[in-house]
């Protein structure tokens, strides 16, 4: 007799868990990469597309895998130990090295500080709002931000400002590029010369910040995430690279479409120069709203992503209480020192309306710091980490080359730059 057999049916495998965690994960990568490009960077993008056409937009790709290498030993750090950055200093190295990578951290915070409300006074300045009042409600929103929410309704707030940038894609499209230069202008590389030279710098250190390593390892650590979020942080960290350096080549490639597709060596060196340059193709409303929307974006994003930086790296260093999770009478010295960072930056471009100048500098001089900021971060990666999650094989080599190389190549650029 022929028995009938049951099946049993195979259980139908769901992806919305996988992605639910994703976007769970998510958000430490992406917050920080949208913080890359910042005002400084911005303008840095911009200038690179007047002086140099499409020359520089070959490094803006070649960056992506060396930012991600980078900050993905960030992330390794801070899930496999649950530590910052500089607790993991003071840790290994003991706490007068730790000092020394937070003093770094403090020169970069400023500067970066310094460019973000410049960015945020200049886009109140296209309105006719005056300096004072639009610094004033930036700072005010900043503190209140942090001083009422988590650590998850801060992330969630700086990657709803940081989705602004996206309108910088808009606006190279409005650009129409010429396919033809800008097919040309990718293989050509002029490092010879010494204003090429600077402003590769500046580009290098316009994607590597002392602030970011701070940052995305101490906010993996304040969100509490593990081991076993690892693939999913890592592919927070590498979307963020690519959509960090998009924004980058997109700046690049509306100001090479336009200003300098005259060939002129223009000079832009804020946020207004940029606007003004760009009004042809932008138009007096619209175009101009949004522009200034996504630099408005950066901006905000920015400043809380370095003053929680500092906050935090001072925080290790020192041993006082440093988390979102505590309230403000809890971690008095925490939310101090971001208090501080808030309105001295916003206070000292009130004072100080020139400083806008020193935007590319800035980055500059993230790029000359390049040498202490990586060297501190692949040390403690092989030092710090469990024998088990060093990078190992090929991998640990491409990290001391990829490192040497770009700390090499930026302080090489900036001194011969200068």
């Amino acid at each position: 007799m022929n028995q009938g057999t049951t099946q049993t049916p195979r259980p139908h495998r769901h992806p919305t868990p996988g992605w639910r965690t994703f976007l769970a994960v998510m958000g430490p990568g992406l917050v920080v990469m949208l913080a890359d490009t910042d005002v400084g960077s911005i303008i840095t993008a911009a200038q690179s597309g007047v002086q140099w056409g499409y020359r520089l937009l070959l490094l803006q790709a070649l960056l992506i895998p060396v930012l991600f290498v980078v900050q993905e030993l960030t992330v390794r750090l801070g899930l496999f130990t649950g530590k910052g950055h500089g607790e993991l200093i003071r840790e290994t190295f003991g706490r007068g090295w730790a000092w020394l990578s937070v003093a770094s951290l403090g020169i970069a915070a400023i500067g970066a500080l310094l460019t973000e409300f410049s960015g945020v006074a200049a886009v109140g300045q296209l309105y006719g709002i005056p300096r004072f009042a639009s610094l004033g409600v930036a700072a005010a929103f900043l503190l209140l931000v942090v001083l009422t929410g988590t650590y998850r309704r801060v992330e969630r707030v700086a990657i709803a400002l940081g989705l602004f940038e996206f309108a910088f894609f808009l606006v190279a499209y409005q650009a129409h590029p010429d396919p033809g230069a800008l097919a040309r202008g990718l293989t050509q590389m002029p490092l010879g010369d010494r204003s090429y030279l600077y402003l590769v710098a500046a580009n290098i250190g316009a994607v590597i910040m002392p602030w970011m390593i701070f940052y995305q390892q101490s906010a993996v650590a304040d969100k509490k995430l593990g081991p076993e979020h690892y693939a999913y942080a890592r592919w927070d960290t590498a979307i963020g690279s690519v959509i960090t350096q998009a924004v980058m080549a997109a700046i690049l490639v509306a100001a090479a479409a336009t200003i300098g597709r005259t060939g002129a060596k223009s000079s832009l060196e804020s946020i207004g120069d940029i606007t003004a340059a760009l009004s042809p193709i932008l138009g007096s409303s619209a175009g101009r709203m949004v522009f200034a929307l996504g630099t408005l974006g950066a901006a905000m994003v920015a400043a809380i992503v370095v003053s929680l930086a500092a906050a935090w790296g001072f925080g290790e260093v020192t041993g006082y209480r440093h988390s979102l999770e505590h309230h403000p009478l809890e971690a008095p010295w925490f939310y101090g020192v971001y208090a501080v960072a808030v309105i001295g930056g916003a206070v000292g471009v009130a004072l100080a309306p020139d400083l806008v100048a020193l935007n590319i500098g800035v980055e500059v001089m993230n790029a000359l710091m390049l040498p202490v900021v990586l060297g501190f971060l692949v040390m403690i990666a092989f030092r710090g980490l469990p024998a088990a999650h060093r990078p190992r094989g090929v991998y640990a080599w491409i990290v001391i080359g990829v490192s040497v190389l770009i700390a090499g190549l930026g302080l090489f650029a900036g001194i011969a730059g200068i």
